[in-house]
């Protein structure tokens, strides 16, 4: 969907990354191995993204830590169209909004670091979720995002015992 309107894969793969969830920060060694790509086009693609203000540096020793700028003015946008891209909006709209008496869906795992894995980790919060539709309705989204979701189900009391152990999750529903 973006390949069109961005030609460099790696200048993607870094919105997704910094826009998927602004509590990421990385180093350029860190992206390069994660991406699996060298260090100089990570680089060259920091550095653009950097001059354009959407991307944050910041000198962490002898090294350089990225982050997203959340108050460029595209920021909102930007983050907009990495969650459509990536599919949470399906998420929220089709399957969570359907589900019954939810207080929060939120997507953890490497989607909320700004990886994509082609696995979305989703944790419902609620009573009386329906399992059946839920999935009913995460196969029909699959087949619209092109990507495997894995949900779990926390009762509210659950979640709250459990919470700490989702680092930096993405909120995609809350009423």
């Amino acid at each position: 969907m973006l390949d069109p309107l961005i030609t460099s894969k790696t200048r993607i793969r870094l919105l997704v990354k910094f826009f998927s969830n602004p509590h990421t920060k990385a180093y350029l060694r860190e992206i390069a191995e994660e991406f699996g790509e060298s260090t100089n086009s990570v680089r060259v693609e920091l550095n653009r993204l950097s001059e354009a203000k959407l991307l944050l540096s910041e000198p962490d020793g002898r090294t350089i830590k990225y982050s997203a700028n959340e108050k460029h003015p595209l920021f909102p946008d930007i983050r907009q169209i990495i969650s459509k891209f990536l599919g949470l909006d399906k998420i929220a709209q089709d399957i969570v909004r359907k589900l019954g008496d939810i207080d929060k869906a939120l997507v953890i795992g490497d989607y909320a670091k700004g990886i994509d894995s082609g696995t979305i980790e989703l944790v419902i919060v609620g009573r009386k979720v329906d399992l059946n539709l839920l999935q009913e309705l995460s196969g029909k989204v699959e087949k619209l995002i092109h990507r495997k979701i894995s949900a779990e189900v926390f009762s509210p009391e659950t979640f709250e015992a459990e919470k700490e152990k989702f680092r930096h999750p993405i909120l995609v529903y809350a009423p």
